[in-house]
C-alpha cells in the first residue's frame, strides 16, 4: 500500500489482493480495484482488474513496477500461460502489471450481452464516453498510489492504442511516470479531431499493403474476384453468416483489418481464402461458400467478444469535435479504388480495407446490431474532453523511448513523426524490421532495444 516500503499484500474495500498462483517460470496474483465510473463527480463504481507478474522466486523482492497498456481500444491485457517474449524480458527487471482497461476482460466488461442491460441508446452512449484514454489514465493513477510502495512513479509500456494512453498519461499525470516505452503507438495530436488525417493516410497505406499481398499471393486475385461476384449476385447482396449477420462484398473487404498489418497476416488471409468454397460432391449441386470460411470470417474479427473496439474506435481521435463517421466519409474519396463490385467489372484487384470502422457494420455484424443507435450518437458527439496537452508534451521531462515501425498500417509513420517532433526528449527507434506486431513477434529484442535507449546504453546517434 502507499506509504509502505514493502510489497502490498493488504486488502481494503477499494483494493482486493488475491493469492499468488503459478504458470511455468512466473508467479502471478490478481488485484481488483473499485474505481469511479466518472472521476469528475460522485458516480457509480466499477471494477478495474490488474494482474501482477514476477519471475519465480521474486515475489518478495523490492522490484520497480512496469505497467503494460494494451492495444485496442477495447481489449483486455494478455493472459500469460508461461514465461516468454516481452513479459519474460520485463520480469528480469520489473514487477509487471497487466491492466484490463476499463470495460474489458475482468474490468466490469462491456460485452455484446452486458450492454443489452441499458434501456436506451442514449443511456449506453452516455456510459461509453467514460471509457477512453483519459479515464484509463485516471484508473492507472488510482492503482499506482495504492499498489506501488510509497506511491513511487512507475515505468509504463504502451503498445499501439496503449501508446496513445501513454501520451495522455504524459499530458495529465507525468508525476506518476518514471519512464515511458512505446511500441507502434504515437498518436496524431494538435487538432480537435484527427480522425480524418488518420484515415486519409490509412487508405493510402492500405493500398500499398494490398499491392504487396497480391504480389505475394497472385492466385488470390481471381479467388477474391469470384467471391465478390458470388456475394453481389446472392439474394440481398450477401450470404447469411452462422451467427445471424450477413457477408457482403464490402464486409469481405474488412478482412484487411487483421490480414494486412501484422507479421503473419498475409499468410493467415491466404490460407483462409484457400478454403472459401465447398467441394462439389454431387454433380449438379450449386456452388456454395464453405461453412469453414463463413465461420473463419466471423472469428477473424473480435466484435462479438470486444465490441468496445468498434464503438469507440473513432472516438479515440476526438477532442472537442465529432468524428462524423470519418472512415466512411473518407472512403468516398477513395471509392474508385475500394468499390469491390466495380473493381471486378473493370478487371481490377479487389482491395481490402484496413483499420476502419464503418456504420454499415452495425447492420451486417450480428453482435453489433443492437448498438447501432449508440454508435451513431458517439459518432456525432462533439464535446469530447481533451486527451493530450501539447504544452506539457513540449516541456516533457519524463524519459521516453519509442519503437516506430516504418511500414505500420495502423499508426501512420508520417503522422507519428509529426507528433514526435512535439514531444521533448523522446528517443525514436525507426525500423522496418518489424510490423505493428513487433512486440508480440520479437518482444525480447524490442524491449532490449528500448531499455538500452532509455537507460543510455545505446548511443544517441
Amino acid at each position: 500500500m502507499a506509504g509502505s516500503g514493502s510489497v502490498s499484500t493488504e486488502s481494503t474495500p477499494e483494493h482486493v489482493t488475491e493469492k499468488w498462483f503459478s504458470v511455468p517460470e512466473l508467479r502471478l496474483r490478481n488485484h481488483r480495484f473499485s474505481v469511479p465510473l466518472d472521476y469528475s463527480k460522485t458516480s457509480p463504481k466499477i471494477t478495474v482488474f490488474a494482474r501482477e507478474i514476477v519471475a519465480v522466486g521474486k515475489e518478495e523482492q523490492a522490484l520497480p513496477y512496469l505497467l503494460y497498456l494494451q492495444g485496442g481500444p477495447g481489449f483486455e491485457g494478455p493472459r500469460p500461460s508461461e514465461a516468454g517474449g516481452w513479459i519474460q524480458r520485463a520480469c528480469e527487471e520489473f514487477r509487471v502489471i497487466l491492466l484490463d482497461q476499463r470495460g474489458t476482460g475482468l474490468s466490469t466488461p462491456l460485452t455484446s450481452s452486458s450492454m443489452l442491460q441499458f434501456k436506451s441508446a442514449d443511456d449506453l452512449a452516455d456510459y461509453l464516453v467514460h471509457f477512453r484514454a483519459d479515464n484509463i489514465v485516471n484508473d492507472a493513477e488510482f492503482i499506482r498510489v495504492r499498489l506501488v510502495p510509497n506511491a513511487d512513479p512507475w515505468t509504463i509500456l504502451g503498445q499501439s492504442f496503449g501508446g496513445f494512453c501513454a501520451l495522455t498519461y504524459m499530458s495529465f499525470a507525468p508525476q506518476g511516470l518514471k519512464q515511458v516505452l512505446i511500441t507502434g503507438g504515437i498518436p496524431p495530436i494538435g487538432k480537435a479531431c484527427t480522425a480524418d488525417d488518420v484515415y486519409e493516410a490509412g487508405f493510402q497505406q492500405v493500398v500499398r499493403q494490398n499491392e504487396k499481398y497480391y504480389k505475394r499471393f497472385p492466385e488470390d486475385v481471381e479467388i477474391v474476384r469470384e467471391l465478390v461476384t458470388y456475394l453481389a449476385e446472392s439474394e440481398g447482396g450477401g450470404v447469411p453468416l452462422p451467427s445471424g449477420g450477413v457477408l457482403t462484398p464490402h464486409g469481405l473487404q474488412t478482412l484487411g483489418l487483421s490480414g494486412l498489418g501484422s507479421s503473419t497476416g498475409f499468410e493467415r488471409l491466404h490460407y483462409m481464402l484457400e478454403r472459401v468454397w465447398d467441394p462439389i460432391l454431387v454433380p449438379g449441386s450449386p456452388k456454395r461458400i464453405s461453412h469453414f470460411f463463413l465461420n473463419a470470417f466471423e472469428t477473424w474479427h473480435s466484435f462479438d467478444t470486444n465490441p468496445l473496439y468498434a464503438l469507440l474506435h473513432e472516438a479515440i481521435y476526438c477532442e472537442g469535435a465529432s468524428s462524423s463517421w470519418s472512415a466512411h466519409r473518407l472512403r468516398e474519396k477513395f471509392e474508385h479504388k475500394f468499390d469491390a463490385v466495380k473493381s471486378v467489372k473493370e478487371g481490377q484487384n479487389v482491395l481490402f480495407t484496413g483499420e476502419m470502422i464503418f456504420p454499415w457494420m452495425f447492420d451486417e455484424i450480428h453482435s453489433l446490431k443492437p448498438f447501432k443507435a449508440a454508435a451513431d450518437l458517439l459518432a456525432k458527439k462533439e464535446d469530447w474532453p481533451p486527451l493530450y496537452n501539447a504544452a506539457t508534451l513540449k516541456t516533457n521531462k519524463v524519459p521516453v523511448a519509442a519503437a516506430v515501425y516504418y511500414e505500420d498500417m495502423y499508426v501512420n509513420f508520417k503522422l507519428v513523426m509529426e507528433t514526435a517532433s512535439q514531444i521533448s526528449g523522446v528517443r525514436l527507434w525507426v525500423t522496418n524490421e518489424y510490423m505493428h506486431s513487433g512486440l508480440r513477434d520479437a518482444g525480447r529484442q524490442v524491449l532490449d532495444r528500448l531499455f538500452g535507449m532509455i537507460n543510455g546504453k545505446k548511443p544517441l546517434f
